[in-house]
């Protein structure tokens, strides 16, 4: 596990100390590395959620990928909340996929 993976899941663990976050995880795509926030329903990403995202250069996935909408990491309904999104920005484009012959 490389030194930002670790504290990326040093960061999931906190947030999942908050009252709003039902669970936090880290998760990549091909290219990109993402810390998922799932929400307790009728909640929204607490202000001190937001600014500990931003200090560790994560932005939500809507804003960085320009996919548009008012909320910049919403990523769908859960059965008892929402999912939310972010990029590591400081990483991105760095994961490559892996491709099974």
């Amino acid at each position: 596990m490389s030194d930002r993976e670790a504290a990326l899941e040093d960061l999931a663990t906190r947030l999942r100390g908050y009252d709003a976050v039902a669970d936090a995880f880290i998760a990549k795509s091909f290219t990109d590395q993402h810390l998922i926030l799932d929400l307790e329903e009728g909640t929204s990403v607490p202000q001190a959620v937001r600014e500990l995202l931003v200090d560790h250069d994560l932005r939500g996935a809507n804003e960085v990928y320009g996919n548009g909408g008012e909320n910049p990491s919403f990523a769908g309904d859960l059965d008892r909340g929402t999912r939310h999104q972010f990029v590591d920005t400081r990483t991105r484009g760095d994961h490559q996929s892996y491709v099974v012959d």
